[in-house]
Protein backbone atom coordinates (compact mmCIF):
# COMPACT_ATOMS: atom_id res chain seq x y z
CA UNK A 1 0.00 0.00 0.00
CA UNK A 2 1.28 3.70 -1.18
CA UNK A 3 1.39 6.26 1.41
CA UNK A 4 -1.21 8.60 1.63
CA UNK A 5 -0.08 11.85 -0.90
CA UNK A 6 0.66 15.31 1.14
CA UNK A 7 -2.43 17.18 2.02
CA UNK A 8 -2.46 20.12 -0.76
CA UNK A 9 -2.61 23.70 0.16
CA UNK A 10 -5.40 25.95 -0.25
CA UNK A 11 -4.50 27.21 -4.36
CA UNK A 12 -3.63 23.74 -5.33
CA UNK A 13 0.01 23.39 -4.16
CA UNK A 14 1.41 20.57 -2.00
CA UNK A 15 3.20 21.07 1.04
CA UNK A 16 6.41 19.23 1.62
CA UNK A 17 6.83 17.39 4.21
CA UNK A 18 9.03 19.12 7.20
CA UNK A 19 12.73 17.95 6.85
CA UNK A 20 14.87 16.28 9.62
CA UNK A 21 17.06 19.06 11.63
CA UNK A 22 20.22 17.62 11.52
CA UNK A 23 21.51 17.27 15.88
CA UNK A 24 24.52 19.07 16.40
CA UNK A 25 27.30 17.22 17.76
CA UNK A 26 28.28 17.24 21.19
CA UNK A 27 31.17 19.40 21.55
CA UNK A 28 33.87 16.84 22.96
CA UNK A 29 35.43 17.86 26.61
CA UNK A 30 39.61 18.68 26.04
CA UNK A 31 41.56 16.68 28.61
CA UNK A 32 43.30 19.77 29.14
CA UNK A 33 40.67 21.76 31.52
CA UNK A 34 40.52 23.94 34.44
CA UNK A 35 39.26 20.84 36.74
CA UNK A 36 41.90 18.52 35.14
CA UNK A 37 44.75 21.30 36.01
CA UNK A 38 43.41 21.12 39.37
CA UNK A 39 43.33 17.56 39.93
CA UNK A 40 47.59 17.98 38.48
CA UNK A 41 48.24 20.72 40.86
CA UNK A 42 47.23 18.01 44.12
CA UNK A 43 49.98 16.01 42.44
CA UNK A 44 52.33 19.13 42.24
CA UNK A 45 51.77 19.65 46.06
CA UNK A 46 52.51 15.91 47.47
CA UNK A 47 56.49 16.77 47.10
CA UNK A 48 56.34 20.49 48.60
CA UNK A 49 54.14 19.10 51.86
CA UNK A 50 56.57 16.11 52.82
CA UNK A 51 59.33 18.38 52.41
CA UNK A 52 57.68 20.73 54.80
CA UNK A 53 56.78 17.66 57.24
CA UNK A 54 60.17 16.39 57.54
CA UNK A 55 61.61 20.32 57.64
CA UNK A 56 63.13 20.70 61.20
CA UNK A 57 63.13 17.06 61.92
CA UNK A 58 58.83 17.24 61.68
CA UNK A 59 58.87 19.31 65.34
CA UNK A 60 58.97 22.50 64.60
CA UNK A 61 55.49 24.58 64.82
CA UNK A 62 56.30 26.52 61.86
CA UNK A 63 57.10 23.89 59.63
CA UNK A 64 54.26 21.48 60.56
CA UNK A 65 51.65 24.42 60.41
CA UNK A 66 53.11 24.84 56.67
CA UNK A 67 52.63 21.27 56.04
CA UNK A 68 49.18 21.64 57.41
CA UNK A 69 48.28 24.24 55.11
CA UNK A 70 49.61 22.75 52.14
CA UNK A 71 47.27 19.32 53.15
CA UNK A 72 44.92 21.83 53.13
CA UNK A 73 45.17 23.64 49.93
CA UNK A 74 46.09 20.34 48.23
CA UNK A 75 42.59 18.13 49.96
CA UNK A 76 40.81 21.62 49.05
CA UNK A 77 41.76 21.32 45.56
CA UNK A 78 40.09 17.47 45.68
CA UNK A 79 36.96 19.39 46.62
CA UNK A 80 37.01 22.50 43.64
CA UNK A 81 37.67 20.17 40.69
CA UNK A 82 34.91 18.29 40.93
CA UNK A 83 32.51 20.71 41.31
CA UNK A 84 33.87 22.97 38.49
CA UNK A 85 34.08 19.56 36.23
CA UNK A 86 30.07 18.72 36.92
CA UNK A 87 28.93 22.03 36.76
CA UNK A 88 30.81 23.41 33.71
CA UNK A 89 30.84 19.80 31.70
CA UNK A 90 34.26 19.10 32.02
CA UNK A 91 33.93 15.60 33.06
CA UNK A 92 36.33 13.19 31.13
CA UNK A 93 37.92 9.76 31.85
CA UNK A 94 41.56 11.09 32.40
CA UNK A 95 39.87 13.28 35.00
CA UNK A 96 37.63 10.45 36.64
CA UNK A 97 41.30 7.80 36.67
CA UNK A 98 43.62 11.04 37.60
CA UNK A 99 41.37 12.52 40.55
CA UNK A 100 41.47 9.48 43.05
CA UNK A 101 45.14 8.77 42.26
CA UNK A 102 45.71 12.40 43.29
CA UNK A 103 43.70 11.56 45.99
CA UNK A 104 45.67 8.55 47.38
CA UNK A 105 48.71 10.03 46.31
CA UNK A 106 48.45 13.01 48.54
CA UNK A 107 46.49 10.95 51.85
CA UNK A 108 49.30 7.84 51.44
CA UNK A 109 52.19 10.27 51.76
CA UNK A 110 50.53 11.93 54.35
CA UNK A 111 49.83 8.78 56.47
CA UNK A 112 53.58 7.27 55.81
CA UNK A 113 54.91 10.55 56.72
CA UNK A 114 53.22 10.35 59.87
CA UNK A 115 54.46 6.83 60.55
CA UNK A 116 57.89 7.64 59.36
CA UNK A 117 57.56 10.32 62.67
CA UNK A 118 56.48 7.57 64.93
CA UNK A 119 52.58 9.57 65.32
CA UNK A 120 50.75 7.15 63.98
CA UNK A 121 51.12 3.12 63.96
CA UNK A 122 51.88 1.48 60.72
CA UNK A 123 49.16 -0.78 61.12
CA UNK A 124 46.88 2.08 60.09
CA UNK A 125 48.74 2.99 57.06
CA UNK A 126 49.38 -0.45 55.95
CA UNK A 127 45.35 -1.24 56.08
CA UNK A 128 44.43 2.27 53.92
CA UNK A 129 47.43 1.69 51.35
CA UNK A 130 46.11 -2.07 50.88
CA UNK A 131 42.23 -0.35 50.43
CA UNK A 132 43.68 2.04 48.18
CA UNK A 133 46.17 0.11 46.40
CA UNK A 134 43.63 -2.51 45.38
CA UNK A 135 40.49 0.30 44.36
CA UNK A 136 43.43 1.85 42.01
CA UNK A 137 44.03 -1.60 40.54
CA UNK A 138 40.42 -2.58 40.82
CA UNK A 139 39.72 0.68 38.56
CA UNK A 140 42.57 -0.77 35.67
CA UNK A 141 41.36 -3.63 35.99
CA UNK A 142 37.74 -2.76 34.81
CA UNK A 143 38.20 -0.04 32.22
CA UNK A 144 37.75 -1.78 29.81
CA UNK A 145 34.03 -1.76 30.69
CA UNK A 146 33.94 1.10 32.09
CA UNK A 147 34.52 3.40 34.89
CA UNK A 148 32.77 3.13 38.10
CA UNK A 149 32.53 6.43 40.14
CA UNK A 150 32.98 7.63 43.74
CA UNK A 151 30.05 6.66 45.66
CA UNK A 152 28.69 8.87 48.99
CA UNK A 153 30.47 6.28 51.28
CA UNK A 154 34.04 6.68 49.24
CA UNK A 155 33.28 10.54 49.43
CA UNK A 156 32.96 10.22 53.27
CA UNK A 157 35.79 7.99 53.62
CA UNK A 158 38.08 10.52 51.91
CA UNK A 159 36.68 13.66 54.05
CA UNK A 160 37.20 11.59 56.90
CA UNK A 161 40.60 10.55 56.09
CA UNK A 162 41.66 14.06 55.35
CA UNK A 163 39.74 15.56 58.64
CA UNK A 164 41.77 12.93 60.89
CA UNK A 165 45.24 13.39 59.44
CA UNK A 166 45.18 17.63 60.06
CA UNK A 167 44.39 17.06 63.42
CA UNK A 168 47.41 14.76 63.42
CA UNK A 169 49.42 17.20 61.46
CA UNK A 170 48.81 19.99 63.48
CA UNK A 171 50.76 20.91 66.45
CA UNK A 172 48.31 20.25 68.82
CA UNK A 173 48.81 19.72 72.45
CA UNK A 174 48.59 16.23 73.66
CA UNK A 175 45.35 16.29 75.47
CA UNK A 176 43.85 16.90 71.93
CA UNK A 177 45.25 13.40 70.99
CA UNK A 178 41.95 11.24 71.37
CA UNK A 179 40.02 13.96 68.60
CA UNK A 180 42.67 12.46 66.24
CA UNK A 181 42.39 8.96 67.19
CA UNK A 182 38.11 9.32 67.23
CA UNK A 183 38.42 10.54 63.43
CA UNK A 184 41.46 7.71 62.74
CA UNK A 185 38.96 4.84 63.72
CA UNK A 186 36.35 6.64 61.68
CA UNK A 187 38.02 6.62 58.81
CA UNK A 188 39.26 3.09 59.21
CA UNK A 189 36.01 1.77 59.21
CA UNK A 190 34.66 4.13 55.91
CA UNK A 191 37.91 2.90 54.10
CA UNK A 192 37.61 -0.93 55.03
CA UNK A 193 33.57 -0.99 54.17
CA UNK A 194 33.56 1.12 51.05
CA UNK A 195 36.96 -1.06 49.97
CA UNK A 196 34.40 -4.54 49.81
CA UNK A 197 31.72 -2.11 47.98
CA UNK A 198 33.96 -1.01 45.31
CA UNK A 199 35.38 -4.83 44.91
CA UNK A 200 31.16 -5.49 44.22
CA UNK A 201 30.89 -3.26 42.12
CA UNK A 202 33.53 -3.70 40.20
CA UNK A 203 32.80 -7.86 40.23
CA UNK A 204 29.00 -6.74 38.87
CA UNK A 205 30.78 -4.40 35.94
CA UNK A 206 32.78 -6.80 34.97
CA UNK A 207 30.88 -9.78 34.88
CA UNK A 208 28.49 -7.55 32.95
CA UNK A 209 30.54 -6.39 29.85
CA UNK A 210 31.87 -9.98 29.88
CA UNK A 211 28.54 -10.74 29.16
CA UNK A 212 27.37 -8.32 27.03
CA UNK A 213 31.06 -9.02 25.24
CA UNK A 214 29.89 -12.91 24.58
CA UNK A 215 26.63 -12.31 23.19
CA UNK A 216 27.76 -9.19 21.05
Amino acid sequence: MSAAPSEPAEGGTEVPPPRPVAQPEPTPVPTLNVANLLTLSRLVLVPLFIAALFAGDGTETFWRATATALFAVASFTDQVDGWVARKYGLITDFGKIADPIADKALIGAALVGLSVLGELGWWVTIVIAVREIGVTLLRFWVIRHGVIPASRGGKAKTMAQIAAITVYLLPLPASANFVGWALMGLALVLTVVTGVDYLVRALKLRALGDRTGTTS
